[in-house]
């Protein structure tokens, strides 16, 4: 199974450029000019099985990409509802693969080094991994599993810079 970076929308403009609705919390890496992005789509569409970034840009907080092999706004329509993939054995270099045996029991600590849980699970999503934590209240919450939540993996500890309130929501949740 392919990991879906983005799904393509409209087309905007002329010149083949199109809106994407973003599944990867790190678009600058995954769509830079030149990478070749392979694609799902409907048998039969005549959509390419892979397209070369030839730009990027964003557009009052939408994403939008042209690719070398779509020159006009008619090739751009033909593209709507395309996944663009990362095939799920192809993982780019500055990734790191953790393995759900490799994480639990691991402390959890927050960006000051004090400890707020530790981990007990992994759950695997369609578009990102989250990581079950248990508080040191006992409370369970999800952590997505994305470089800017969990900067650090360690052998002895994750830390975590979760969004304002994030673990607040799962304490709310069990009162």
């Amino acid at each position: 199974m392919n990991v879906v970076l983005a799904r393509i929308g409209k087309p905007h403009g002329l010149r083949g450029e199109v809106t994407v609705q973003l599944h990867t919390d790190d678009p600058e890496v995954r769509f830079a000019v030149g990478t070749v992005v392979a694609t799902e789509a409907d048998p039969g569409s005549g959509v390419p099985k892979a397209l070369t970034i030839a730009g990027t840009r964003v557009h009052r907080g939408i994403w939008l990409l042209t690719f070398e092999e779509i020159p006009d706004r008619t090739g751009a329509e033909s593209l709507r509802g395309t996944r663009l993939v990362l095939p799920e054995a192809a993982p780019t270099p500055e990734e790191e693969a953790f393995y759900e045996e490799d994480l639990v029991g691991l402390e959890v600590r927050d960006t000051s080094g004090e400890r707020v849980g530790t981990v007990s699970g992994l759950e695997i999503g369609p578009a990102q991994d989250r990581l079950v934590v248990t508080l040191t209240d006992g409370v369970t919450a999800y952590v997505p599993f994305v470089r800017r939540i969990v900067p650090t993996v360690a052998e002895d500890h994750v830390v975590v810079d979760p969004p304002p309130g994030l673990f607040d929501l799962y304490r709310e949740g069990s009162e």
